[in-house]
């Protein structure tokens, strides 16, 4: 079973990343090599990532892994 909040949580954090660089999905999507819709997916609790994305979109932000998947604080907001 997913749990729905931390999947918002965490497409809120990489979308918050995202436009911290003016980058379009398109953009983002480009540089990590995955497809427009998986970031859509992820920005917006459809999909759940896996591993491989996740070091993907790392890699393509140009930031550590772990910092991509610190977003506990936005967890409790998303569960209001």
């Amino acid at each position: 079973m997913k749990n729905e909040v931390v999947l918002l949580a965490f497409g809120q954090h990489l979308r918050q990343l995202r436009e911290a660089r003016g980058w379009s999905q398109q953009a983002l999507a480009d540089v990590a090599d995955v497809s427009k819709p998986t970031i859509y997916r992820i920005e917006t609790a459809r999909y759940s990532v896996t591993l491989d994305v996740l070091v993907s979109l790392a890699q393509a932000l140009e930031i550590p892994l772990a910092e991509l998947v610190s977003f506990a604080g936005l967890v409790a907001e998303a569960g209001r």
